[in-house]
Parts: structure tokens; sequence; C-alpha cells
């Protein structure tokens, strides 16, 4: 796990809400404060779909950014910025086993309950978290390690500038 404070914070929101730097990552969770507060479980209601609606679903847990991004883009817009504001992102399947292909770990995609981004605007500043949540018990943190590398190589990649607090 780490901490960053991300820079530029108009940048950022840049690409969170208007490009698609963060379209590939499922939403989990978003909290966003205007006016009024909004709270959005990015988990999937099966009961919304028919059968043959959700055998079609590509990822059956979660919504992605880019499903869920233009509702909290309409949420956000506007003269004044949200006061708070609480995103929390997580790797698909397919990322997390495209991450493990790339670490030496005897850990399975099936050991992986979630790795997750925190990203929380308050007060002007904003800072993303990482964090891992395993089905099992260990003391290994090569993945750790690997998913908060993975981050600030995404977050370098995408021209997004950070520091480690």
């Amino acid at each position: 796990m780490i901490s960053l404070s991300i820079s530029g914070v108009k940048a950022f929101m840049s690409h969170l809400l208007i490009k698609d730097t963060f379209d590939s990552f499922l939403l989990s969770e978003a909290d966003i404060s205007t006016a009024n507060t909004y709270s959005i479980q990015g988990s999937i209601n099966r009961d919304f779909f028919s059968d043959e609606e959700w055998n079609e679903l590509t990822n059956q847990e979660y919504s992605s950014w880019a499903q869920l991004k233009p509702f909290c883009f309409s949420l956000i817009k506007g003269s004044k910025v949200p006061s708070s504001m609480k995103l929390i992102f997580l790797l698909s399947s397919e990322q997390c086993q495209n991450l493990l292909s790339t670490i030496d770990t005897e850990f399975t995609a099936n050991d992986i309950n979630g790795l997750f981004m925190n990203i929380r605007y308050q007060d002007g500043q904003l800072t993303l978290i990482t964090g891992t949540s395993l089905r099992v018990f260990t003391l290994d943190k090569t993945l750790d390690k690997a998913f908060d590398q993975y981050v600030c190589r995404f977050l370098s990649e995408s021209g997004i500038a950070y520091e480690e607090l």
C-alpha cells in the first residue's frame, strides 16, 4: 500500500472525467458531495437484467468507470467544484491476471479479492491510496509491491504527476 499526492488536480480531473485514461477500471464505490451527497455502488444489480442480458455482460460483478463516468460527470460539472469526492476503482479479473503474469508469485487470480485504487478529493487536495485484498492469509508482499509499481507506472505513462507521501 502506498499513498500518493496527486499534483495538478485540474489535469487529473480531465483524465478522470473527460479522457478515457481510467475507463478500463471497475468502479467499486463513489461518494460525491456537491449541494447533495451522492453514493454509488458499482456492483451490478443482477435483478435488473434478464437472463439473456446477464449472460452478455463481460464483467458480472462491477460496472466499468466508462459506463458510470457520464453520470458522475453530470453530478460534478458546474461552476463549483465538489466539496469532496471519493472513488474506489479496482482492477478487472483480466487486469489482475495480466499483473500476476508479470511477477514471480504463487498467487492465482482466485486468491485475489481485489486490487484497489482509492481516490479522494477534499479541501483542494487529491490523494490516491493503493490497496490489496486477498482471500488467503499470507505474509508475502510481492503482489502488493507489484500493484504499487503498476499504479505508479500507469500514472506516469498517463502523464499524471504525483509524489509519494
